[in-house]
């Protein structure tokens, strides 16, 4: 459908993003953030402008719900960085919009993660280039968008890539409707499941690590997406999943 996970690292994921409608089961490689409790909050920038702000806080505060185990909450701050810029902050998650160019993407991700899978830092990037349009200008597709490009920002994976409606954000549905633009009981089940065990540190809100040199990159081509890996030397990754719109 839709978007480009562009999940970037000093050292972030290839995702296993697999699913079954049936059960919970699609973690995105097991990346996560690292945390010593649970519940827990992770601040999330707002860099939209006012046509992309609903959904944002409508995505925010679906990720958010006390449901199935999920303890995942997030708080909607102030961006980092200015309208349609997204730079990285390490432990913390910035969500963009901005007119990216005619490059096949409606949306993206970019998580970083150490070399054991402990994210460091998360991005979202709505692309306008595509929402400008009559196709994609739509409150169902905006809102499907936005909110499976976050659910991949703390380790959530796809239920499907088949182009079916399992009635979640997190399909890849041709066609999405009101049930598309919210996470659906499966999403929160694998949520607990990812974060069921607890962490000897944290990385929300850590400080800036380096990566060393990249040693590594290997692409691999699925039917409507892409994953780009490359790997540094300290073991972490750079893994960017591009889903290319329809």
């Amino acid at each position: 459908m839709r978007k480009t996970l562009l999940f970037l690292a000093g050292a972030a994921l290839v995702a296993t993003v697999l699913a079954s409608s049936a059960a919970a089961d699609h973690s995105w490689g097991g990346y996560h953030w690292a945390r010593t409790s649970n519940p827990f909050t992770i601040q999330t920038g707002d860099n939209v402008s006012s046509a992309w702000d609903s959904y944002l806080r409508t995505a925010a505060g679906d990720w958010s719900k006390d449901t199935e185990g999920n303890p995942v909450n997030l708080n909607v701050v102030s961006g980092a960085g200015a309208a349609g810029q997204c730079s990285a902050t390490w432990g913390r998650i910035e969500v963009c919009n901005g007119a990216y160019g005619p490059n096949g993407w409606l949306g993206l991700a970019q998580i970083w993660a150490t070399a054991d899978l402990h994210i460091t830092r998360a991005i979202a990037k709505m692309n306008d280039t595509y929402y400008n349009t009559a196709k994609y200008n739509t409150r169902f597709w905006r809102g499907a968008v936005m909110c499976q490009e976050i659910g991949h920002t703390f380790g959530l994976g796809h239920q499907d890539e088949s182009g079916a409606d399992l009635g979640t954000c997190m399909d890849y549905a041709s066609n999405p409707d009101e049930d598309n633009t919210h996470p659906n009981r499966h999403d929160y089940e694998e949520l607990a499941l990812i974060y069921s065990h607890l962490d000897g540190s944290t990385t929300i809100g850590s400080v800036r690590k380096g990566a060393g040199r990249e040693v590594r990159v290997n692409r691999v081509d699925h039917f409507g997406h892409s994953t780009i890996t490359r790997t540094f030397a300290d073991g972490s990754k750079q893994v960017t999943l591009i889903i290319w719109a329809r």
